[in-house]
């Protein structure tokens, strides 16, 4: 058993280098990582990092020997945005809360989220005009909040979106900045990037607690998400109910999860559509075949099989969540390599999903991958957008739904081409959002 040596990775050329790559350059960072092969090491600022390249490793981290692992210090970081909500805590207290809210989740509440879902997308739809020039990111923002506002808490939040989205934005960029070595001592100096951050945390607060606050005085139980996290008690325990600041910690994390995650799949999609014409024109003509012009609902999902495959690609590419980070609470060895407790674990979906071993042609688009004949070819764990075992996405059929009725809703009527000579690159925060605005002339079709 190897004990004493390393695995191979990147070797810095000069103090600092990784730490200043890790801050521009996170994926190509990863990417270089996997050169060295499926386990890879980097050591920086006293900390041990470790890439596991491979679907058996993938597999054996996420779901067989999950136990082993605590999550990564990443989302210990965003505990300071998001609380105690289900991405970031640990332990009974996650398998307790998860338990709260799994039947907001169910199968037979879809139905009513579906409706919403693709009358919201209609509302947006009606809203562009031919011609008009629109940044989309702002746009699939705007719709997915909307949404996840509406269908988990019954509030209509579409005008606050502007707001609300620039509030998570300023966020994601605090959390961020935590990350690089001398974040936490960064955040206590009086920096106006540091006020903005609180700002923003402020209007995210308030936000959400005038939400809990209105359907406390009410009493009215509407049956959504937020109505179930106020009645819920935890029966296992005390029979207690959950504090105003537990209701808060996992809404925000839904507000994050349940509206970040698919408005980056849109805005890829919108991107990758108007770069393959026959891939659009195929997907139209699905629309056309199975719509006809009317709202899709939950009903016409297994019909869609093409719009399906189309945001399965889209997050091959451009996953949402791009890596996962754990860490090992006792050492946990791989390939004949121990790797110590407290060391940093990563997979990285972006890095797999675009690995030659398991995808042909590995940068091209191609929605025909996922025919069942092609994804019977590959190993389970050459794909995993969601995550995957215990602490898998719980939103998983919801951003499926989500994703799927909005896409066929404005793909219906709409087309989009990019402005000439856009520059668009990566921003890979806690999700892989673009880095600038994604500007796009709307064709009515």
């Amino acid at each position: 058993m190897t004990t004493s040596v390393f695995p191979p990775g990147p070797k810095a050329r000069y103090p600092l280098e990784f730490l200043v790559r890790f801050g521009n350059d996170r994926i190509g960072f990863l990417e270089e990582m996997a050169s060295f092969g499926d386990v890879s090491h980097i050591a920086f600022n006293n900390t041990h990092m470790y890439l596991l390249n491979h679907p058996d490793m993938i597999r054996d981290l996420l779901v067989t020997n999950h136990r082993m692992f605590s999550k990564s210090r990443a989302l210990k970081v965003a505990q300071r945005l998001l609380g105690q909500g289900l991405l970031t805590s640990e332990g009974d207290y996650h398998l307790r809360q998860r338990r709260l809210v799994q039947p907001a989740f169910h199968r037979q509440r879809m139905g009513g989220y579906a409706e919403v879902m693709a009358n919201y997308a209609a509302r947006t739809a009606d809203r562009w005009q031919d011609g008009a020039q629109v940044n989309m990111a702002q746009e699939m923002m705007r719709l997915t909040l909307a949404i996840v506002g509406k269908t988990l808490f019954d509030a209509d939040v579409e005008d606050e979106a502007p707001q609300i989205g620039e509030a998570l934005t300023e966020s994601l960029h605090a959390v961020n900045r935590l990350l690089l070595p001398g974040g936490p001592t960064m955040e206590k100096l009086p920096l106006p990037a540091n006020r903005r951050a609180e700002e923003a945390r402020q209007v995210l607060n308030d936000a959400v607690y005038r939400i809990i606050q209105e359907r406390r005085a009410s009493g009215h139980d509407r049956g959504d998400l937020l109505s179930m996290l106020l009645e819920a008690r935890d029966e296992e325990h005390d029979g207690s109910q959950m504090t105003d600041e537990q209701v808060r910690d996992e809404a925000m994390t839904l507000f994050l999860a349940g509206h970040e995650t698919t408005a980056n799949a849109l805005i890829w999609t919108w991107y990758l559509l108007a770069q393959n014409p026959a891939e659009e024109r195929r997907l139209h003509a699905e629309l056309d075949q199975q719509l006809a012009g009317r709202l899709p609902t939950i009903d016409d999902l297994p019909n869609l099989p093409y719009t399906r495959m189309v945001l399965s690609e889209v997050m091959r590419l451009f996953p949402p969540a791009y890596v996962v980070g754990r860490q090992p609470i006792e050492d946990y060895e791989v390939r004949g390599w121990v790797i110590p407790a407290g060391s940093t674990v990563f997979a990285s979906q972006y890095v797999m999903h675009r690995d030659p071993r398991y995808w042909y042609d590995a940068e091209r688009f191609d929605p025909l991958r996922w025919t069942a004949d092609e994804i019977a070819k590959r190993p389970k764990f050459s794909y995993f957008p969601f995550s995957a075992g215990p602490r898998n996405c719980i939103g998983e059929s919801f951003a499926w739904t989500e994703g799927i009725l909005a896409l066929a809703t404005l793909a219906q009527r709409w087309r989009a081409r990019l402005m000439p000579g856009l520059a668009v690159a990566l921003e890979p925060m806690i999700t892989l959002r673009p880095k600038h605005a994604i500007e796009m002339t709307l064709h009515r079709r």
